[in-house]
This record gives C-alpha cells, sequence and structure tokens, in this order.
C-alpha cells in the first residue's frame, strides 16, 4: 500500500514556489513561506489574542495544555500561562523529510525544562509523548490525532537546541505553523516536530508517532542526515 502523502501547499507566488520546490535551502527572509504540510483537519483555528480556538459552528474552546502520564503533578495550562515562562528564543534550521530546508528560522518559546519543573515526571518516566489538538483525515492504527515520542533526556539536552515554540519571527505561530504551540527539533526531521501541541504524557516506553505509523519506513528515530547539516550534530544515543 503505498505510503500516505502530507497535503501540500505552497504559499506565495508561483515563482517562489518553484524556488522552494527547487533549492535546498530557503533564504531566512523567506522563513513565512514554509510549504504547508498537514495531515490534520482544517476546521479549526486559534486566536492568540483570546487564547481560545474557534471551532466549527462559531463556538469556542479555551486552549489548554494538559501534563500527565507518570507523574505526582497532573496539570494543565492555559495560553496565558506558557507565555509567562521563561522566554527565549532561537534561530535553527529546519529539515523536511521530502528534502527541502529552511534555514534561520528563528523561533521564540521556552525549554522543556521549564515543564518538567512544574510537573516533574517520575523515576521511571523516560518518555515524553506529546498529543495535538483536533484530529487527521485517516486512522493509520487506530490513531485518529497527531502523535509523537522524544526520550526526556533527548528535550533535557541543551545542547540539542528542544524547543516548546510559541512564536516565529517573533509573532504567535499561525495556524499553518502548529497554533498555538510545537515541537521544534532542529536535529530531527521535521515530521517529529509536533504541531497543535496540546497535551504530554510522560510514558515508560515511546508510541509510534502517527508519521510512522501511516508511513513505516519512517522510524521513531529520525536525526538530519548529516550532509543536510550546516552544523555537526551533538552526539546522542540512538533509540
Amino acid at each position: 500500500m503505498a505510503a500516505l502523502r502530507r497535503r501540500t501547499v505552497l504559499m506565495g507566488t508561483g515563482i517562489l514556489g518553484a524556488v522552494a520546490a527547487f533549492s535546498p535551502w530557503l533564504p531566512a527572509m523567506a522563513a513565512p513561506l514554509f510549504p504547508t504540510r498537514t495531515v490534520d483537519r482544517d476546521d479549526y483555528s486559534f486566536d492568540p489574542k483570546t487564547g481560545h480556538f474557534l471551532m466549527p459552528g462559531g463556538t469556542t474552546v479555551p486552549y489548554s495544555f494538559r501534563i500527565s502520564g507518570l507523574t505526582s503533578k497532573a496539570i494543565s495550562l492555559g495560553y496565558d500561562e506558557l507565555q509567562a515562562l521563561p522566554q527565549v528564543e532561537q534561530t535553527s534550521d529546519f529539515h523536511c523529510v521530502e528534502g527541502w530546508s529552511v534555514n534561520d528560522a528563528t523561533w521564540g518559546g521556552f525549554r522543556f525544562a521549564e515543564l518538567t519543573r512544574l510537573a516533574p515526571p517520575a523515576p521511571e518516566a523516560k518518555w515524553a509523548v506529546f498529543h495535538s489538538f483536533g484530529t487527521t483525515r485517516s486512522t493509520p492504527g487506530g490513531l485518529d490525532h497527531y502523535v509523537e515520542s522524544f526520550p526526556l533526556s533527548d528535550l533535557l539536552d541543551s545542547k540539542l537546541d528542544y524547543l516548546m515554540a510559541l512564536q516565529l519571527a517573533g509573532k504567535p505561530l499561525s495556524h499553518d505553523r502548529g497554533a498555538p504551540m510545537r515541537v521544534v527539533c532542529p536535529y530531527d526531521l521535521a515530521y517529529k516536530s509536533i504541531k497543535f501541541v496540546t497535551g504530554l504524557t510522560y510514558a515508560r516506553t515511546p508510541q509510534d508517532g502517527w508519521w510512522t505509523r501511516a508511513n513505516p519506513i519512517y522510524p521513531l528515530y529520525a536525526p538530519v542526515p548529516s550532509h543536510r547539516l550546516r552544523n555537526a550534530a551533538p552526539k546522542r544515543r540512538p533509540y
């Protein structure tokens, strides 16, 4: 069975779209022109001014990020509470599994350690499983929303530059970029960069992500090939 492929929407002019298709690097000024890849149903949007999702029919739902699983302190955080955490800015490259990259994207957000400070994982917890808001168009293995797993040790390794991103280029994330929050992982292929993040579960073992279930040739461990990196990746243990 052919692997499922993500919907493609090339934003911007036809010329810029052609450049994006044939050039391995997109300049920093083109960061808002990321090709959009999504498997999610586009039936909602997020308003950063109110911290609410706008749902079909005009109803609104307040955003809530829940941390659960192997922790003695399960908590829920609103959008304003995430914004109140110590914020950092980082400029890093973004590498799609399809072969294109965006260099020097400037993200704003907070480090994963802020979440473990608020809701410490139990000693037996080794993995973070992130969950996305909304549903996907297909359900590989019965999974109806986007999911990705990371080792806690990687998320807490400052050399790997993981970021819980709330902003891109100084502005709140747009819907296409994964509002209200996504995981930025510069040394992983971008199918690991889960968008619309609404939940985190501490677990003993990983859960295969949506993209891996739909396309088994793409594994849970997805480092960017070294020839695509402008700087050498920090050493880490494969998983």
